[in-house]
């Protein structure tokens, strides 16, 4: 990098700020150029300062995380991550944040081992950097709506896709499966709330969240969508026309019970995956029982979790679909997937709804 990204560290918790200095000032890329005690400072000293990313606390005394983050984006566009508690008050407040403008979060609860603590470093450098690195996109996200023409889409480049591949045949679309991480619950917000009442297709939705996040989050999502979102119970039977998300800390798993039975299995296996829930997992488990009959959705997210799970949906062949670079907060799994040649159609976030009706 040409030069340092500048943080700002908003927290009441003298401990906290300090802890978060620590960690994301470890990466020879980052410097924590002020630290803020309340939502008041936080907001002055976000204009006076212009960091590239900021922290931001929950609670506070003045003015609150909710507060604050939305005074700043009405003044200043800045990537902000929400620190919070992983209990359903703090999924919810957090769930708030993202609606009003913050691109991503992380865990409080920081200190329990020193393993707990390598990860939490990681993950708040990585999601630092993430923000940083697509602040440019990040600003057009917070903006009006993207305005783009009905039904508008990429092909992408190469070869025409495949309709029958090692046997399997494409028929029409009896299940979809939906992969988000960084600036997913605002993507999927989107997409399941522009999807028509009508459609019969189950959906499934994973998107890397802890436990209590995901329950708190198809609560949301079944009050702002005219259809039934809920998380998964272990053995739940699939049924037509409704949405299901993949419950935080375990892996989803489709299975298929009988001849035109299907249900979901949670489990912990594999014990050490970097995510649970992982869309690899989940779309590679789709792919096995709906063979030629499924439609995987990728969205904003860092990394490549994902890419697998389409390859395995193609290969049998079902059908694909990418997020476009311009509409995603962090271009990290809709990459790896158009990198490697798997994406059917590449679809700004405005149209992904359209295109799953126009693809099924």
């Amino acid at each position: 990098m040409n030069r340092k990204i500048k943080v700002l560290v908003v927290d009441d918790s003298a401990f906290m700020r300090k802890m978060i200095k620590q960690l994301v000032e470890s990466d020879p890329d980052i410097e924590v150029v002020g630290s803020a005690r309340d939502g008041v400072e936080g907001v002055e000293m976000a204009l006076s300062l212009n960091p590239d990313v900021i922290t931001m606390d929950i609670e506070m005394p003045r003015m609150n995380g909710l507060e604050a983050t939305e005074a700043i984006m009405e003044r200043q566009h800045t990537p902000i991550i929400m620190v919070s508690s992983i209990t359903k008050e703090g999924a919810n407040a957090t769930l708030d944040a993202l609606d009003r403008g913050a691109v991503d979060y992380v865990s409080k609860n920081l200190v329990s081992s020193a393993l707990d603590m390598m990860k939490v470093q990681d993950e708040l450098i990585g999601k630092v950097k993430a923000a940083a690195t697509s602040g440019r996109r990040f600003l057009r996200m917070r903006g009006p709506a993207l305005t783009v023409p009905a039904y508008a889409h990429a092909e992408v480049p190469g070869e025409p896709r495949q309709v029958a591949s090692k046997g399997f045949i494409t028929q029409k679309v009896a299940f979809i499966s939906i992969g988000a991480s960084t600036g997913g619950p605002r993507a999927i917000q989107e997409v399941l709330t522009n999807l028509s009442a009508e459609i019969s297709t189950p959906v499934l939705v994973s998107v890397h969240m802890p436990k209590a996040f995901t329950g708190a989050f198809a609560e949301r999502l079944d009050g702002l969508c005219s259809f039934t979102v809920k998380e998964i119970e272990n053995g739940e039977r699939i049924r037509d026309g409704q949405i299901y998300l993949s419950p935080g800390g375990t892996q989803t798993r489709v299975k298929r019970r009988g001849l035109a039975d299907y249900c979901f299995m949670l489990s912990d296996d594999p014990a050490g995956a970097l995510y649970k829930p992982c869309v690899d997992i989940a779309m590679t488990s789709v792919a096995d029982v709906y063979h030629g009959r499924s439609l995987g959705v990728i969205l904003t997210g860092m990394g490549h979790d994902g890419c697998e799970g389409m390859r395995a949906i193609k290969s049998r062949g079902g059908k694909t679909m990418a997020q476009s670079e311009e509409t995603c907060t962090v271009y990290g799994m809709p990459k790896a997937v158009v990198d490697a040649g798997l994406a059917d159609k590449v679809v700004p976030l405005g149209n992904v709804a359209a295109e799953i009706l126009n693809m099924i």
